[in-house]
């Protein structure tokens, strides 16, 4: 097997060494080089042409999302963010995954994290996805470059449809892990203030990340979007995001709808996991749109699954063509549960389409 060739870039002599260390002793990758900080990672990056990179976020001179907007304009390459966990890190490692960062990495403990060995098959696979996906990842990232098709104008023409209701009509629940940040922005960005329903996330992140997660879109959306909370009433167009480590589900109290947390075992290796949500909604008597996206591994087909089969659930997986990793909309839809399977620049029509369908409308004009 062909070596993935890495640059790995980190302020910290210490750091580099170690990251260096822990990824050549896997065999199955070479550290070309490395950089102290994100100027030399570009003149680097340049020169070595290398297949995947590892950057760290907090750097002198020019820090990681400074190198990855440079990088990601001029020599486009799969980018492996590696922070820690202070606000300022997973703030700035939020931006970066919006901005086109492949995926991303949590030091252990802070920005000099000796025990960094505790995340080394996670980055090690991390790396080799990247490898494996690099060609569509860089052919995707030309597309987004030259910007998707919006369908801001198409989803505008709904929102008098859409009236403002303080219960909730209906719930949208969306599952995402690798790939997650930059997907959902494409969704929850496109979604009308005044939708009315709530919308509920799971996406795979330490705990740290979603709160920065939550505030980033929250900025750039309609919608509000919030970091969930336990015992939290539902409200129609805000979206919860489900904290790092803690699995949601939603309970009913009288004609209320509640969040409640909690952390039971990780399922399927997750906390939050997808298929605890979905599987907690299966009993709800509301409408529901379900939709699994980018992500590595099978999380959400057995929430899919206890579904009750009626016109009251829409399943929606995203396809192949914009997914980052095509792991959990794949496994959705070869268990035969998807109703439409959608490219992600059109997830957010089909969603105000199905909630019109739902509601009775026949006739979006």
């Amino acid at each position: 097997m062909t070596k993935v060739r890495a640059l790995v870039v980190d302020d910290s002599f210490f750091m580099r060494k170690l990251i260096s260390d822990l990824l050549s002793k896997s065999g199955l990758i070479e550290v070309v080089d490395t950089a102290k900080d994100g100027i030399e990672a570009i003149d680097k990056i340049k020169k070595l042409k290398p297949d995947v990179v590892t950057l760290d976020v907090e750097m002198p001179r020019m820090n990681g999302l400074e190198a990855l907007e440079q990088i990601m304009k001029n020599h486009p390459v799969p980018i492996i963010m590696v922070s820690s966990l202070t606000k300022t890190g997973t703030d700035t490692t939020i931006h970066a995954l919006q901005l086109g960062a492949f995926d991303f990495i949590a030091k252990p403990s802070g920005a000099i994290s000796f025990d960094i060995a505790k995340v080394k098959d996670e980055l090690v696979d991390k790396i080799l996805i990247a490898y494996r996906q690099k060609e569509k990842w860089i052919r995707q990232w030309n597309i987004n470059k030259k910007g998707f098709i919006s369908i801001r104008n198409q989803t505008q023409k709904y929102i008098e449809q859409l009236k403002d209701n303080q219960n909730i009509q209906g719930i949208v629940a969306i599952g995402t892990s690798t790939g997650g940040p930059k997907a959902l922005q494409e969704v929850v960005t496109k979604l009308p203030k005044n939708i009315p329903y709530a919308i509920l996330i799971v996406q795979h992140m330490p705990a740290g990340f979603t709160k920065s997660l939550a505030t980033r879109l929250d900025s750039i959306s309609e919608i509000h979007v919030v970091e969930a909370e336990d015992k939290q009433a539902l409200q129609p167009g805000t979206a919860y995001i489900a904290p790092g480590d803690y699995h949601m589900v939603v309970e009913r109290q009288s004609n209320q709808y509640f969040i409640r947390l909690n952390q039971n075992d990780p399922v399927g290796g997750h906390r939050p996991s997808v298929d605890v949500l979905f599987k907690s909604l299966s009993d709800v008597p509301l409408n529901k749109v379900m939709v699994i996206m980018t992500g590595m591994g099978s999380d959400g087909t057995k929430g899919l699954q206890s579904m009750h089969k009626d016109g009251n659930v829409i399943r929606i997986a995203e396809d192949e063509s914009t997914c980052v990793v095509f792991g959990m909309p794949k496994s959705a839809i070869k268990s035969g549960v998807i109703d439409m399977i959608v490219p992600l620049y059109d997830i957010a029509n089909k969603i105000v389409e199905t909630i019109q369908k739902q509601r009775g409308w026949q006739s979006w004009n």
